[in-house]
C-alpha cells in the first residue's frame, strides 16, 4: 500500500504552516525570486540535494531569476505528507 492522500482539512492545516505555498489542483507551488540567475541555480542545486535525500522530487521551472517549485506525489495521484515535508525543506533552503 502506498502513502495516503491528504484530506482537504489536512491540506488546509498543512498550508497554514506553509504561507509561501499555494494549492494548484493536485499540487502545491511556490515561486522564488533569486538575486541572480546563478543564485537561482544554486538554490535549485540545494533543493536537488534535499530531494535526493528524501527520495521525493519537485518539478522545477527556472526562468532567469524566477524559480517555481511544484510538489505532488505522482504515485499517489495527489498531495501527501511527502509533499508537505519537502515544501518545508524547500522553505528552509530558500529562507
Amino acid at each position: 500500500m502506498g502513502i495516503a492522500l491528504l484530506s482537504d482539512p489536512e491540506l488546509t492545516i498543512a498550508l497554514a504552516t506553509l504561507p509561501q505555498w499555494a494549492r494548484d489542483g493536485d499540487a502545491i507551488t511556490r515561486t522564488v525570486q533569486a538575486e541572480s540567475f546563478l543564485a537561482g541555480i544554486e538554490t535549485v542545486r540545494k533543493v536537488a540535494v534535499a530531494a535526493e535525500a528524501a527520495d521525493h522530487h519537485p518539478d522545477i521551472d527556472i526562468r532567469w531569476r524566477t524559480v517555481r517549485f511544484t510538489l505532488s506525489t505522482h504515485s499517489a495521484g495527489g498531495l501527501t505528507s511527502l509533499d508537505v515535508a519537502m515544501a518545508h525543506a524547500i522553505d528552509d533552503i530558500v529562507g
